[in-house]
């Protein structure tokens, strides 16, 4: 399924120039003003605002199945390390993650399709704000996302390093982790550096703290249930000379199951407040739940290979990829509708950077194709009508 020539490149320029223009999570006002604007020139129906930036634009075509096409539009805290002639022209902040892709791709696939004389049913495209740790998703979903635009399903796509352009990926059942944070400030008593004896060194809680967390996983979980511990933030003290009164540690959880997720919280106020008073001091345990885990309907998975297919040639699609550990706040899309999430190839010749790091480029190879699938997968879902 060819995509247009003027089309695309279109929207190579847009890719672009969004990643020369990143914006972070809730402050996509330029992102969400230039795909208002090419929805418009569609001939969509638009609606911005939605979840504080996000941005819908409505294809109706008469009776038939309506369905949800999700592109993010955040960038990352990130001082971009290229030397691309569109490398951000904002320090600190870079599309690390390709949703300036995602908004590309998804755009070029509204041009299409509205082309399309036999289209018949409802396709919105949703072009999201503040994916990245904020909850954007969850934000459009409070602020009536489905109530307004309903839905029959919902479905979304990310470029992937380490699959090959040309190559997609999904799963029926958990394809990405849950997302939730951690914190444990450790109150201990301050003292002389030279006399720890006279104090209670909140320092030694938090080096056991930092060893008896790991093994969480490895000695309280089924060794068959994935999940990630990580400790990501130690902050404490001032001087050389001083032991300090308290230590705050934080952290991450990431799992695929429910019910370890909810042991895993049980598990980290018990360890904290534990090892705490065995060292004579006290910690507040605060846990803050984030994403759930992103759930593909198992009968959504076919209609991901089918599109591929027809993007990409046949077979195109892994319909049983190991799930990542990473997470997606499309999470709370699918909790509101059946769907999948998706995975497109980013690897060319040379394999693609990972996603956040500061010289990662979303491949532009991989534009026409992600165009072409969200096409296939809109005539093919409204087609079943």
């Amino acid at each position: 399924m060819a995509l247009d020539g003027s089309v695309l490149e279109r929207m190579v320029a847009i890719r672009r120039d969004l990643h020369k223009h990143p914006e972070l999570a809730f402050a996509e006002f330029r992102t969400a003003e230039c795909v208002a604007r090419e929805l418009a020139a569609c001939g969509l129906s638009v609606r911005t605002g939605i979840g504080g930036t996000g941005v819908v634009g409505t294809l109706a075509r008469g009776d038939g199945p309506a369905i949800g096409l999700r592109a993010d539009m955040d960038a990352l805290p990130i001082t971009e390390e290229t030397q691309l002639p569109y490398r951000s022209a904002r320090p600190g902040i870079m599309h690390a993650c390709g949703h300036d892709g995602h908004v590309a791709m998804l755009l070029a696939a509204a041009y299409h399709l509205a082309a399309m004389d036999d289209l018949r049913g409802t396709v919105h495209f949703i072009f999201q704000p503040a994916e990245e740790c904020e909850g954007g998703g969850r934000a459009m979903v409070a602020d009536g996302l489905f109530r307004d635009h309903p839905c029959d399903s919902v479905w979304g796509l990310h470029i992937w390093p380490g699959l090959p352009v040309g190559r997609f990926a999904t799963r029926a059942g958990a394809i990405m982790a849950s997302f939730d944070t951690f914190e444990i400030v450790v109150q201990g008593s301050g003292t002389h550096a030279a006399m720890p004896e006279r104090g209670n060194d909140p320092f030694m809680v938090t080096a056991e703290l930092v060893m008896a967390l790991q093994t969480i996983v490895s000695r309280r979980l089924n060794p068959l249930c994935p999940a990630v511990v990580s400790v990501t933030q130690i902050h404490g003290g001032d001087a050389w000379n001083v032991i300090p009164e308290r230590v705050t540690i934080r952290g991450t959880v990431r799992c695929l199951d429910e019910a370890a997720r909810g042991r895993i919280e049980t598990l980290i106020a018990e360890i904290g407040t534990g090892v705490a008073v065995a060292h004579g001091c006290r910690a507040e345990v605060r846990y803050i739940h984030g994403y759930p885990s992103t759930v593909n309907t198992a009968d959504s998975v076919p209609w991901v290979a089918r599109a591929a297919s027809r993007a990409a040639g046949e077979g195109a699609c892994d319909s049983d990829v190991a799930p990542s550990m990473a997470s997606e706040d499309f999470a709370f899309m699918l909790q509101a509708a059946p769907g999948a999430y998706a995975w497109i190839g980013a690897d060319g010749a040379v394999p693609s950077r990972p996603l956040h790091n500061p010289g990662f480029d979303f491949n532009d190879a991989a534009l026409p194709l992600g165009a072409a699938y969200w096409t296939a997968l809109a005539r093919d879902l409204t087609a079943r009508g």
